[in-house]
């Protein structure tokens, strides 16, 4: 049976994939990389996956007409690679809506906040500005809706009085590696999967996303 194949997206510095390279090489992700792809040919994210033998590619958007052409370019260079579930991983671009609709049910995205709450950019300070008590990661079935598809899964963790945005996205970023991990885990595994606009585990629809324990187990 050949393994499940992943083709990541990031734009920079490719943290959350090293963490995913991290659990390929200690056998506990049952799949493979395939390609990480990008829109940035010179972000750190495409020299980690060199440096791990994955293959890459990368495109600019100056070398084409707008933005839905370069979008289409890319993903014709991900549907060769024929993977089973396409991740953007820090890809910081918002993907046209023609392209997502070809890919429902097998691209997810990992976002710095519990979402519904904050999509889009500066997650961290709007969670302080808010007085909220705690922020998080999310990973949501990818749709046309900026951040706005079915959630699966997110990680938590209380926001401190002194925090700032730079040390709450600090203390974040180890449980969006562990969200992560173990989100593609469960995918992979044919334990969750997108019916319709619900996440089903096993069969069942979620009535609200998993949960990350402390034991980096999803529940």
């Amino acid at each position: 049976m050949a393994r499940f194949s992943l083709v990541v997206l990031c734009s920079g510095r490719g943290s959350n994939l090293q963490a995913l390279i991290h659990a390929l090489d200690s056998g506990t992700l049952p799949a493979g990389i395939a390609a990480v792809c990008s829109d940035k040919p010179d972000c750190a994210a495409l020299e980690r996956a060199r440096k791990a033998g994955i293959a890459t590619c990368a495109l600019r958007q100056s070398d084409f007409p707008d933005r839905a052409a370069f979008d289409r370019a890319l993903f014709d260079e991900v549907a060769l690679l024929q993977p089973d579930l396409v991740l953007l991983a820090g890809y910081m671009r918002i993907i046209d809506p023609a392209v997502v609709e070809q890919w429902i049910g097998r691209m997810i995205n990992i976002h710095p906040s519990l979402l519904p709450k904050y999509p889009g950019l500066r997650t961290h300070a709007r969670a302080i500005d808010a007085g909220d008590a705690e922020h998080g990661a999310s990973v949501h079935y990818v749709t046309a809706e900026l951040d706005g598809g079915p959630v699966i899964a997110q990680a938590a963790l209380p926001i401190l009085a002194d925090d700032t945005p730079e040390s709450l996205a600090g203390r974040l970023l180890p449980f969006e590696h562990r969200l992560l991990v173990a989100t593609v885990r469960l995918i992979a595994t044919g334990e969750i999967a997108l019916e319709g606009n619900r996440v089903v585990r096993n069969g069942v629809a979620l009535r609200a996303p998993l949960r990350l324990n402390d034991g980096g187990d999803l529940g």
